[in-house]
């Protein structure tokens, strides 16, 4: 295949601005006709609908994209958690002149109402006082259902995480079953995926240059429905796992998979291909090139021109080892610069994914962080409080992506590998900010980090090797020699910051990826002296080396040279400070021998867990493949592999989290007879290397047991304790 070169994209902010923009800022986005009455505006050019309260905050969805399309010159209203029983609330603010856009809001809205054991939540995070029920389930599809009774000639754009997840067929672990693409339960006309600012400026404007939704089918970031690819396009067959090695049969095997009884169809285009044709019909079949996977290289099929077909809905949902195999595709064609477009036939529709958005230039990211929020819920809530926004009003994001890669997080899906930093000027004003105006500031910033807290700034060393690199994570299985990890600039931010006057402490709360960070003592010395409060969080997430290479996370030894780092460098700042870790039960690949052997090693560290991470299988993410499938997308699949063991039934699931919760005496029962059965009865007992007593020395053991260790109080971890008391919900 040619060599991909690095793309640019346009100037994000480099459109003209619509003629709106003679209205000017908006103190908040309206939320009723009477605050668009104040602002003299007659209608909305965009209303966005959400499932989160709204919170005029950078941390917040809604309110970047309403913002950054206010910054665009287009009047942009808010109907936040709307009930959804009647259409009335969704024509609140009118009927908008370009389009609804419909998010469920910074959490997908099944993870947001059930936990992994798939009970019910009895609160809410983004919802004021914590209301729960504040939301339907599946909520895009509900509020799309309702923008289209309301006017059902307004388009609908679909954005945000739950979006995002859902672009193709997924398995979704609430119905069990793979549902269709989100983009076809909601008839909406477009999807934007990841982070959206390139996307929804180039619909919002084509909008309102007058061009149909319906023509608007090319932009990177976005998934439309489609009859066939363009002409011209080679199309590369993936719905096979096993092919035949004779390359004559497998160049017979391909036959169109276009049969059209509509002479004329309308095609969907990426970028390069504008303007656009016509698909051209030849005795029922569309002129498009098909090969099979296999053969792609011998083609040398350039990127621009090309798409892969995935197995259809059909295929996988009814055949569970090929929907890994389309996992496996999808992730593989995730980088933004040698990505191929993606087709998937559900019924007598094609759903077409287009490459991933270009990531944003620092430049842009600042113009983003920069736009006028002002940082606090809107006034119609009052006094209420929101706990998600009491979290982070005094944090700063300072970057975007990871390229760790981790099986069972989301977050590479839907904001890129690829690392969005800020300038450290726009950081540190945001800082101030914060320090001028938000109520109850008390002189600490509660965290400077994002999805990971130390990737801001790291990027390959080589911007060409970076557009032709298709692995998928930096750091595993060992971290690549291109990666830059040197972490100075993060260090001199983190020094910049603490001058800032009236700022008195600047806490890192954000996940550590601390294979990274072994890599810079400097920074470890730096962060260890001056941004800990008392507890670090870290994330080995396993001891066992069988599982944690489902994971694609690092072994124990990272784990240990970064611990003897902290406590090193805890010790020198004379400071009691301690590590929290993570850990998840029920992984896909995990065994019970290996809970079993996690639980001896928490022991040993003299762990002693409260709140513990079941997995939970996420739309889209390689471990739900694993999950869903019971074989390892990580590697070329076959129908003859072995299949991977992965604890689906509740009883197993529970097993696992009661190892990580060995200390806790309503477990005993159920380990001393898994113990029992797997041939372990030398863990049971009152002995220093026993697990759990004996049923009939129980008050003996558990006196015994408690010595060496410090409990719970009031939620927190006393400050001789190891462990972790914070819940750990990744989505």
């Amino acid at each position: 295949m040619p060599l991909a070169k690095p793309i640019k994209a346009p100037d994000l902010f480099g459109y003209p601005k619509y003629w709106a923009e003679c209205y000017g800022v908006a103190p908040y986005l309206p939320m009723s006709r009477a605050e668009m009455d104040v602002l003299g505006w007659d209608s909305c050019d965009v209303i966005i609908v959400v499932g989160d309260a709204y919170i005029d905050h950078p941390s917040f969805g809604m309110a970047v994209m309403g913002r950054f399309l206010e910054s665009q010159g287009f009047r942009v209203g808010i109907i936040a958690q709307p009930d959804w029983h009647s259409v009335d609330p969704f024509k609140e603010l009118g009927k908008p002149n370009l389009f609804f856009g419909v998010s469920a809001g910074n959490m997908d809205s099944m993870i947001n109402r059930y936990t992994a054991d798939l009970k019910v939540r009895n609160d809410d995070a983004y919802t004021p006082h914590a209301e729960p029920g504040k939301r339907p389930d599946r909520s895009v599809l509900v509020y799309s259902q309702r923008c289209k009774e309301a006017y059902n000639d307004v388009p609908i754009v679909l954005g945000g995480i739950e979006a995002s997840l859902r672009r193709i067929a997924q398995y979704d672990y609430w119905s069990n079953e793979v549902r269709r693409s989100v983009l076809i339960d909601t008839a909406a006309d477009i999807l934007l995926y990841g982070n959206a600012e390139r996307a929804i400026a180039e619909v919002a404007h084509r909008l309102s240059n007058g061009e149909s939704i319906k023509k608007i089918t090319n932009i990177r970031g976005t998934v439309v429905i489609c009859k066939s690819p363009p002409k011209g396009y080679t199309e590369i067959d993936s719905t096979r796992i096993d092919w035949p090695k004779d390359t004559d049969t497998l160049e017979a095997m391909i036959t169109s998979p276009y049969e059209e009884k509509d002479p004329v169809t309308q095609s969907c285009a990426t970028k390069q291909d504008a303007p656009q044709q016509k698909t051209e019909i030849k005795n029922g079949i569309t002129e498009i090139k098909v090969i099979p996977m296999p053969l792609m290289r011998k083609h040398q099929i350039a990127t621009k021109n090309s798409c892969i077909r995935l197995p259809s809905f059909e295929k996988v949902s009814k055949d569970a080892p090929l929907y890994a195999h389309a996992s496996r595709v999808l992730h593989q064609e995730s980088n933004p610069h040698n990505a191929r477009a993606l087709i998937q036939r559900h019924g007598n529709q094609e759903v077409w994914v287009n490459p991933p958005p270009i990531p944003l230039s620092t430049e842009e990211m600042d113009m983003v962080f920069d736009m006028p929020y002002q940082r606090r819920p809107h006034p119609v809530y009052g006094d209420a409080h929101i706990p998600a926004y009491e979290m982070i009003k005094t944090s700063v994001n300072i970057m975007r992506g990871c390229f760790g890669g981790c099986t069972f997080c989301s977050i590479t899906e839907h904001e890129g590998r690829v690392i969005q930093s800020r300038s450290h000027e726009s950081v540190l004003k945001e800082i101030e900010q914060i320090r001028d105006t938000v109520p109850g500031y008390t002189g600490t910033i509660s965290d400077l980090g994002g999805p990971t807290a130390n990737m801001y700034h790291l990027q390959c060393k080589d911007e060409n090797i970076q557009a032709n690199c298709r692995r998928l994570s930096c750091v595993y299985p060992t971290i690549c020699k291109t990666l830059d990890t040197d972490h100075t600039p993060t260090t001199e931010l983190y020094r910049k910051a603490r001058k800032i006057p009236g700022v008195k402490r600047v806490l890192v709360a954000s996940g550590l990826r601390y294979d990274l960070a072994v890599e810079d003592p400097e920074y470890v010395k730096e962060l260890v002296t001056h941004h800990v409060g008392g507890y670090l969080k870290i994330a080995p997430e396993h001891s066992e080396d069988a599982t944690l290479s489902k994971m694609m996370k690092p072994g124990m030894g990272s784990y240990d040279k970064f611990k003897e780092m902290f406590e090193k460098y805890s010790k020198e700042a004379g400071k009691e400070q301690y590590l929290i870790p993570y850990f998840i039960a029920g992984h896909p690949g995990c065994e019970d021998k290996d809970m079993l052997n996690l639980a001896l090693w928490l022991k040993k560290n003299k762990f002693r867990i409260d709140q513990v991470q079941t997995f939970y299988p996420s739309p889209m993410a390689l471990a739900t493949a694993m999950y869903y499938s019971n074989h390892n997308p990580l590697k070329k699949l076959s129908y003859k592999n072995d299949t991977l063991y992965t604890p689906k039934k509740l009883e197993q699931r529970r097993l696992q989290k009661a190892f990580l919760r060995y200390h806790d005496e309503k477990h005993w029962p159920q380990l001393r007879k898994a113990l029992k059965t797997m041939g372990r009865k030398d863990l049971i007992g009152d002995g220093p290397n026993c697990l759990v007593p004996d049923d009939f020395k129980k008050k003996a053991a558990t006196a015994n047991r408690t010595k060496g260790f410090k409990h719970a109080r009031g939620g927190q971890w006393d400050s001789r304790k190891t462990g972790t008391s914070n819940k750990h919900t990744r989505s």
